[in-house]
């Protein structure tokens, strides 16, 4: 819980002004006792800046995708919102979802298993 809030405060435009700023300071720094380590800082605020406008980018195209097709739990669209614990036990449903339908189709192969029905649709439709 307390990654969860310090990722959605690292990643507000106060923290990048903070973090501008304290790079500045770094600046000043770096010029007196070495210039490599000044491009170093800069870059690893870059490729973060960058990776997490991607990952904001993604999450809303996957948000629309989940939007716009028929019948699904639209619940998914907030797991990057939910806590460990809601994550572990929703991941653990679909395991057992998924291990459901590997079975079904592990006799289905073989031909001695009838074919299994998943009761809850929701679940069978998240694989």
């Amino acid at each position: 819980m307390l990654l969860s809030r310090a990722v959605r405060a690292a990643s507000r435009p106060v923290a990048a002004v903070l973090v501008l700023a304290l790079a500045g300071t770094w600046v000043i720094v770096s010029i007196v006792t070495g210039f490599p380590a000044t491009l170093t800082l800069a870059m690893v605020f870059v490729i973060q800046h960058t990776q997490a406008r991607h990952q904001r980018a993604t999450q809303r195209k996957l948000d629309e995708i989940l939007f716009t097709m028929p019948g699904t739990d639209n619940t998914l669209v907030t797991l990057e919102h939910a806590s460990d614990d809601e994550l572990h036990a929703i991941g653990h449903q679909h395991r057992s979802a998924r291990q459901a339908v590997l079975a079904e189709s592990a006799g289905q192969s073989r031909g001695t298993m009838p074919r299994a029905q998943i009761k809850d649709e929701k679940t069978y439709r998240a694989l």
